[in-house]
């Protein structure tokens, strides 16, 4: 797992049972000898306890190419996230933060995964202006940016492609995702909170069928709960269970529209314990009764 180049930061991983938890099936250093970026592919085993990753000083991307899992990441402050392993949501290793990871997943697991080194990031970040917010990136990245996974994806396939190509990669993987995700301008810019409420957002679409509470929320986004309610409430209007509440009722509306699915199993594909407590929901929100909604 540990290479010798002085423009990586590979020395934490000294010590790693990688065999442990992965088979590497491709290295970029050793299969096309490239220097500028680190890229490798992984068949992952599909359940993980404890799993301590270190920190690094380089941005490490994460895009899982196949399989599902339900993982869990804890930091050293003791906060935990809970997230899912989705086939093309990007994941962020943030520089210098070791994190311990656990999850239960399938047995068709597989990640690209990508290293690029400080010095790029530092040369792009000087050269667009302004410092790079890590944590703002990871929370971005909760929404889907498919031109990124799409570049992920094909630098993890590079064919005979040579060490141009990997420079040139490099270079725009770290330009975008300074320009679109994390850069914090010397004026901060509204637009990078609004992207933590999108990102919010993208995070309660993909778990409507399970119990989110609002530190978990916060929790993924970087936030501080009070900062989440603040800003989430500034941008939508809403606060955001009442905002969870809304889409929970939307999906709702959609199933009893389009199936014959019973009230409680809708009521649990949209996050409700039972069938009365979406019925009141329900009511609440739309002035009429499921069954009424269903028949009308």
């Amino acid at each position: 797992m540990v290479f010798d180049s002085a423009r990586f930061d590979l020395r934490p991983y000294t010590g790693f049972d990688m065999d442990r938890y992965v088979r590497r099936t491709f290295c970029s250093w050793q299969d096309v000898g490239w220097q500028s970026l680190l890229v490798q592919r992984f068949e992952h085993v599909p359940v993980a306890e404890d799993m301590a990753l270190p920190g690094t000083a380089d941005l490490h991307l994460v895009l899982p190419v196949s399989g599902r899992a339900e993982m869990e990441t804890s930091d050293g402050g003791g906060r935990a996230v809970r997230h899912r392993w989705v086939p093309g949501r990007l994941l962020l290793g943030i520089p210098h933060r070791p994190v311990v990871r656990r999850y239960r997943g399938d047995a068709s697991m597989r990640s690209v995964q990508v290293h690029i080194p400080g010095d790029t990031v530092d040369s792009v970040a000087a050269r667009l202006g302004g410092e790079v917010d890590y944590e703002a990136m990871a929370a971005s990245l909760a929404e889907p940016d498919p031109l990124l996974a799409e570049t992920v994806r094909a630098v993890g396939a590079p064919g005979g492609a040579g060490e141009l190509y990997a420079e040139s990669a490099a270079a725009f993987l770290t330009t975008h995702l300074l320009t679109r995700h994390g850069r914090l301008p010397a004026d901060r810019d509204p637009a990078r909170e609004d992207a933590r409420v999108r990102a919010t957002v993208a995070i309660m679409r993909d778990r409507l069928a399970e119990p989110v509470t609002l530190a978990d929320l916060a929790a993924e986004v970087h936030l501080s709960v009070y900062h989440l309610v603040r800003v989430f409430k500034a941008t939508t209007g809403q606060t955001p269970h009442r905002y969870l509440t809304g889409l929970r009722i939307e999906e709702a509306k959609r199933l009893l529209r389009t199936t014959a699915l019973p009230l409680d199993r809708i009521a649990h594909r949209c996050g409700f314990t039972t069938a009365g407590a979406l019925s009141t929901a329900f009511l609440r929100h739309t002035g009429a009764r499921p069954s009424t909604y269903r028949n009308s």
